[in-house]
């Protein structure tokens, strides 16, 4: 019964874990891309993404969609509202805009 157990833990904690390393390798994925010039760096899109919006910045991703690079940006504003923005990566063009419930 003890291994079940244990085999449970290491399971739960491989998905716990898991989340964090991709949002580790977007950071180092977008920094190598940015270093090379082919996309805009997580600091211009954090300032791109205040400028639409003024709040805390909750999360950034990095998604290769058909053959462009999208930054993903959730904002939380002063109201509480959460935002979420899209933008090309590689000229700061907002994509998408929209109010999350």
């Amino acid at each position: 019964m003890a291994v079940p157990l244990l085999a449970i833990g290491v399971l739960a904690a491989g998905l716990f874990y898991m989340p964090m390393g991709l949002a580790d390798d977007d950071h180092i994925r977008a920094r190598e891309l940015s270093q090379r010039g082919e996309i805009l760096s997580l600091e211009r899109i954090s300032d791109l993404a205040k400028a639409v919006h003024p709040g805390k910045l909750i999360d950034i991703d990095l998604e290769r969609k058909r053959e462009l690079w999208i930054y993903e940006v959730e904002l939380l504003d002063d109201r509480g509202r959460v935002w979420e923005m899209k933008f090309d990566a590689r000229n700061g063009e907002l994509l998408k805009l929209e109010q999350d419930d």
